[in-house]
């Protein structure tokens, strides 16, 4: 395909490479040209100088003939208007924006009509709320205590997570054939297995060592047999310390503070005020999350999980390292700059959330080809969970009508499990025949593969 990035920022530029590697013709417009520089000299694309909402830059870029824009600039105005001309002035069949703030996520109050959509005042196909993914993406670390990752499936029937193999798991030590046995009434599927950073393709006579990070597929109501099989199970969450009021700790707290003991603190006054009108159950504290005065006095050793979501790196990474510090049971810290993601997941903090691969994900299920229903992007990129749905029979399809034993899988991809008819959770296994219309979940240890897996899930032109 040929795509349009605009906005050459964290976001963009790792977009820009992963689609790169997946041989599309890719144009990134930004008005820093440093950043185009460095771009330029790491990747084969194509890059223009400009704003990025300009029509005569939009046009310098391609746009006549571009099949898909995707506007992921530091401006939510710029990234609407942007994709508004390229759909007035160009027709760009498909226009992706990413929006921030959450002032943007209600109808017209006058009206009734969205603002987005084919109906709506901006043409924009598909909306991306990278403060919403984050915040999901912590509510389901916080649901499954212990994980590394957790990614939703089949609209949450199935879950995919990552774990670290401690001693103390009843598996640790044992080959994984062994895993049915302890779990008879329990189907599951390990998809992959990361060995010092090292991927290992899971067999029966794979022996799970102390620190593997393992990746497994179940559905939802499992999730926590399969986990204990690995580590020491935790006791679930109850009381959460929230250290940021702004979009994410406020979206964060409204979800969980229903179900669980949250506090917030925040250093605005003027904040505080309205973080308390907006939030029911939440205890809003005014104050720095860095006190080590104001945390022991909210008995920070108390609390099950400490979550940093401040707007800086180095405030967040310092907070929480003084929380587990001082005894927070479980540290999670929001990092936007990658560097650092590696440096503190060492050992400094217990999880490091990344806004650019929630963000990464969540585009990259909208520009897959095959019938990709969704796509998540794991060990920061590495590799990548993808939900393809089978279309066709057996003349014209690669997979309708075969079982997962015959299906020929490009190397280091496993076919995790399959939903069908919405609602049945079937763990894959090598006599399971995959049928039309069936969500098919694909692990890829090997993001290179990424183009044969959408070509095996792609429909020959004699399906009528």
């Amino acid at each position: 395909m040929k795509i349009i990035i605009l906005g050459a920022g964290q976001v963009g530029a790792t977009l820009a490479e992963n689609l790169a590697s997946e041989a599309n013709d890719i144009t990134v417009v930004d008005i820093d040209r440093f950043r185009l520089r460095a771009l330029q000299d790491r990747l084969d694309i194509r890059t223009v100088h400009g704003h990025a909402s300009y029509p005569e830059v939009l046009a310098n870029a391609g746009g006549m003939d571009a099949d898909m824009l995707i506007a992921v600039t530091n401006s939510d105005e710029t990234n609407m208007v942007a994709c508004q001309i390229s759909g007035a002035l160009f027709r760009t069949p498909t226009k992706i924006a990413r929006v921030r703030s959450p002032s943007y996520d209600h109808l017209d109050t006058h009206s009734n009509t969205p603002l987005f959509g084919a109906k709506g005042a901006f043409s924009i196909d598909q909306i991306i709320r990278p403060e919403q993914l984050v915040t999901e993406a912590i509510f389901r670390l916080i649901q499954q205590p212990g994980a590394l990752q957790v990614m939703d499936f089949a609209g949450g029937l199935v879950q995919l997570v990552a774990v670290r193999a401690y001693p103390g798991g009843a598996l640790v030590g044992r080959e994984l054939r062994d895993l049915r046995q302890d779990l008879p009434d329990v189907d599951t599927r390990v998809a992959a297995i990361f060995r010092r950073d090292r991927p290992i393709i899971p067999r029966g006579d794979t022996i799970i060592e102390a620190n593997d990070e393992v990746f497994f597929l179940a559905a939802r109501k499992h999730i926590r047999a399969v986990m204990s099989e690995l580590q020491k199970l935790e006791q679930p969450y109850r009381r959460i310390l929230i250290a940021g009021g702004g979009n994410i700790g406020a979206r964060l707290a409204s979800a969980i503070e229903n179900q669980y003991r949250v506090k917030l603190i925040e250093r605005g006054a003027s904040r505080c005020r309205e973080l308390s009108e907006l939030l029911g159950k939440t205890v809003v504290l005014q104050g720095d999350a860095s006190d080590k005065d104001l945390l022991t006095e909210e008995r920070i050793d108390e609390v099950d999980v400490f979550c940093a979501v401040t707007n800086s790196d180095e405030a967040n990474i310092m907070s929480s390292m003084l929380a587990k510090r001082l005894g927070a049971r479980k540290v999670m810290t929001l990092i936007n700059n990658a560097a650092y993601v590696d440096l503190v997941q060492d050992g400094l903090v217990d999880i490091a959330i990344s806004p650019e691969q929630a963000t990464i994900g969540s585009l990259l299920q909208l520009v897959r080809r095959g019938s990709v229903h969704a796509a998540h992007s794991l060990r920061r990129g590495a590799a990548e969970a993808i939900e393809a749905i089978a279309h066709g029979d057996m003349r014209s399809s690669r997979v309708v009508g075969r079982t997962i034993g015959d299906v020929d899988l490009p190397s280091g991809t496993t076919i995790g499990a399959i939903v069908r008819n919405q609602d049945e959770v079937l763990i894959a296994h090598d006599h399971i025949v995959i049928q039309h219309e069936d969500h098919v979940i694909l692990f890829l240890t090997d993001k290179r593969r990424i183009p044969e897996v959408e070509r095996l899930f792609s429909v020959a032109a004699t399906f009528l």
